[in-house]
């Protein structure tokens, strides 16, 4: 009994000391990502992070090896999130309208939920991606994403929903591109617009139009036709009709 007891006292140590270093570590992190958000990778410099961590350099550097491989890091934990956040929803493939409507909302809601993001990675943008680059996990959390877009994709098109011609990559890039470029400049764009692109009805206005973009975007070229021919899909092809108006095509997707 007593060999059993001093056997355990080293292992419950252990996971002490590990716990602790973890910690240490996840707040090194936090703090990092919003003195780079803050001030960008040049002027987010240990000092300052060390200090919002309230830990010491030595730590960063036994941790990370060097302020290039925490800002890698800072990286790879944003991407992990929004993966994580997109891998928790409840897709069902077979309904890809439906699917692809959730995904995009998604998109677009995460990167407005999540402004740190879009600032981090405009600063990488500005450094032509050299840190991402030297990335070893990057790549995994980017073909999660095309890989969700993919089977929808192939599930439209099997129902004749869809494009067969679709490359997921492109259909990534172009629902990406309208929810960080809308988020990214909304500060300019409001200034250059004239017009307050933060306001509720300017956000639900553009989910909206992005949604009725990427539908007719992936649209088949014969749904029109197999509509006037009472087609095997009546429920799906009702939300590609014509004859309603955009905002309201756009929100029917959404909710059939």
């Amino acid at each position: 009994m007593a060999d059993s007891r001093n056997a355990a006292k080293p292992q419950r140590r252990t996971g002490v000391r590990e716990a602790a270093a973890q910690a240490t570590r996840d707040s090194i992190l936090k703090s990092a990502t919003k003195v780079f958000a803050k001030y960008g990778y040049d002027g987010g410099s240990v000092e300052k992070i060390s200090k919002a961590a309230k830990s010491y350099d030595r730590m960063i550097y036994y941790y990370f090896g060097s302020k290039e491989g925490l800002f890698i890091a800072v990286l790879e934990g944003i991407y992990k999130r929004m993966d994580d956040a997109e891998a928790a929803i409840a897709l069902d493939a077979s309904r890809p309208v439906e699917a692809l409507t959730e995904v995009i909302r998604f998109v677009l809601g995460y990167y407005r939920k999540n402004p740190e993001f879009v600032t981090l990675l405009n600063t990488e943008n500005l450094h032509k991606g050299r840190h991402i680059s030297k990335s070893l996990r990057a790549r995994e959390y980017s073909s999660r994403a095309v890989a969700i877009i993919a089977e929808i994709l192939a599930s439209g098109a099997a129902q004749g929903l869809f494009r067969r011609d679709l490359n997921a990559r492109d259909i990534y890039l172009l629902i990406a591109s309208t929810g960080y470029f809308y988020t990214s400049n909304r500060h300019t764009l409001t200034a250059f617009l004239g017009e307050p692109l933060e306001s509720p009805e300017a956000i639900t206005h553009w989910e909206d139009f992005v949604i009725e973009t990427v539908l007719r975007t992936v649209r088949a070229d014969d749904i029109q036709e197999q509509e006037n021919n009472s087609p095997p899909h009546d429920e799906d092809t009702t939300k590609w009709q014509k004859s309603q108006p955009a905002q309201s095509r756009a929100r029917s997707s959404s909710r059939t």
